[in-house]
């Protein structure tokens, strides 16, 4: 779901197990009546028994008159208790919605702790069919890790699993047995004896964070660490938790991880989590983007499946998340090429960086052969995690996110035709006033909409992208370019989807000379000699239907 090289090679196995849980619902109107401030969890994780008991206090804050607080929470784990200073609430529990009566007036803060447990989930095909995963490592220790992001975070603990909904800050007090070690979200405050031969860490996220991307990674982990400074200028830890056995091939590596983060920093501003840290941590599944704590599981072979080799895509994919799903944030899955689109782009970026523009190209024609053109990459209205990738509806885009969405951000630097306005761009969309990107209180942090990028776009630009936007992300068609000689003239025109006023420039090579060919009105007459060879964007910088099929 968050891999883009191998969306395509496990897309099939993905729906054969699709979950009847799915991020997103439509939202209550008792959940629209809060606000989360803070969640506080204590879990107790068993890998003896699979299972888990704990507490999760949600303090909220009441937006209207409420009469009950509705939680999410995954049918499988029972209620133990509800209670608030003190007393015990009235509540009931029923297919995955845990309703508990405390009625609000607007304004009023409250604190909701609900005491829970049982065996979770397990995941049948980590990470896009998740829950825990139970694993071992090569001396038979347990191997613990979470995954959620199409199910949502009520797979293991109670919440408002709305992806609108963040809270402000978070704490995590893992217990587990001796001697495994909890790596998770935010910064570590302390690891502390619990009962015998057990211990509990403590850990907390002082920004905003979603829901999918809180996560546990549970095992006898070596850690690799070192001091990076930001292009801001703070200091933080980046941390590598790695398995014993494979602490060689994590000290390889390891030294990618400051290279990732620079290179990100220098296109999309600084790393969003200075205050808590960068972190990685290995896991049984492949990837996911948990904020402060990749989870890595490429086994260290870096870019197998991409044309470009030198990195790995597996690291380097999950790491542009810091950016693109933890800082910048979809309000609603039907905006969700903006997490996949910037991070799948950015890849080839970084290509770019290390082996110039051709081998740029490659990448993007290499990920163009992934275009399904189904449905629109950024539908107007709500879309759960599976009507956007479970193909229960007949036009999910699935993963157009990741690959057709690269291709819009592709075509846009040609149709903006100036590469220090285009990257300005990039940076204003991850941080819109340059003045955040020296926070580290978690207040950069936004929820953003399409409609959202397209201002920010259209305003560092200054070129009017309505209609691109409809055309590329709001339906499916790819627009066509019709093309006549006649004598020594060369006539373009735009053939689009849908009515809008669509005018990218076309790249035109006459003889070894490359023009380009402003369309405006959706149309342009070229002046070309007789016997002089033309070509039509001969470089593939934008996204249309060719002869030769769909790119």
């Amino acid at each position: 779901m968050n891999v883009a090289s191998l969306a395509t090679l496990f897309f099939a196995l993905f729906q054969s197990t699709a979950p009847t849980q799915t991020s997103g619902r439509a939202l209550p109107p008792e959940q629209a009546a809060y606000d989360v401030v803070h969640y506080d969890l204590s879990l107790r994780v068993d890998p003896a028994t699979r299972s888990i008991e704990g507490v999760l206090a949600m303090r909220a804050r009441a937006l209207d008159e409420l009469s009950e607080v509705v939680f999410d929470l995954d049918a499988r784990l029972a209620v133990r208790s509800v209670r608030a200073a003190g007393a015990d609430l009235e509540h009931s529990f029923d297919d995955g919605v845990l309703r508990v009566r405390h009625p609000q007036a607007p304004g009023d803060e409250f604190t909701v702790a609900v005491a829970y447990g049982g065996v979770p989930r397990e995941a049948p095909n980590p990470p896009w069919d998740g829950g825990f995963t139970w694993a071992q490592t090569a001396d038979g220790s347990p191997w613990i890790a979470t995954s959620c992001q199409g199910e949502g975070a009520d797979l293991w603990w109670p919440c408002k699993d709305q992806p609108s909904d963040e809270p402000e800050s978070m704490d995590l007090r893992i217990t587990v047995p001796n001697p495994l070690v909890v790596a998770s979200n935010g910064r570590l405050l302390s690891v502390t004896p619990a009962e015998a031969g057990w211990t509990t860490h403590h850990w907390h996220v002082s920004t905003p964070i979603n829901n999918y991307g809180v996560a546990l990674n549970i095992a006898p982990y070596a850690t690799l660490s070192e001091i990076y400074t930001s292009t801001a200028g703070d200091a933080f830890p980046i941390v590598f938790w790695v398995l014993p056995e494979n602490l060689e091939q994590g000290r390889e590596l390891f030294g990618e991880f400051a290279l990732h983060l620079r290179f990100f920093e220098e296109i999309f501003g600084p790393y969003p989590f200075r205050a808590d840290k960068y972190g990685v941590a290995e896991t049984p599944h492949l990837g996911m983007e948990h904020q402060s704590i990749i989870a890595y599981g490429n086994m260290y072979r870096g870019n197998p499946w991409g044309p470009q080799r030198g990195f790995d895509f597996l690291h380097h994919h999950e790491a542009s998340h810091e950016w693109w799903a933890n800082l910048v944030t979809a309000r609603n899955w039907n905006d969700y090429w903006i997490h996949e689109s910037f991070g799948t782009y950015a890849q080839a970026l970084y290509v770019e960086k290390l082996h110039g523009d051709a081998a740029y190209l490659e990448q993007m024609i290499h990920d163009a052969r992934r275009i399904l053109n189904v449905g629109a990459i950024a539908p107007r209205e709500p879309y759960s995690t599976k009507e956007m990738f479970h193909h229960t509806r007949a036009d999910a885009p699935d993963h157009d996110v990741y690959f057709k969405g690269s291709w819009v951000l592709h075509t846009l630097r040609w149709a903006v035709g100036d590469d220090a306005k285009f990257f300005r761009a990039l940076r204003r969309m991850a941080y819109p006033d340059p003045a955040l990107e020296s926070t580290t209180d978690g207040s950069a942090c936004r929820f953003e909409t399409t409609d959202g990028i397209l201002a920010i776009a259209e305003e560092h630009t200054g070129l009017e992208l309505d209609g691109f936007f409809e055309v590329y992300l709001r339906q499916p068609k790819l627009p066509r370019l019709h093309r006549e000689r006649r004598g020594d003239e060369l006539l373009l025109e735009w053939e689009l989807p849908v009515d809008v006023v669509f005018e990218v420039a076309v790249p035109v090579r006459v003889g070894t000379e490359l023009r380009r060919i402003p369309m405006p009105g959706g149309r342009a007459t070229v002046a070309v000699p007789r016997g002089v060879d033309v070509a039509i964007d001969p470089d593939q910088r934008l996204l249309l239907e060719r002869e030769t099929g769909p790119r």
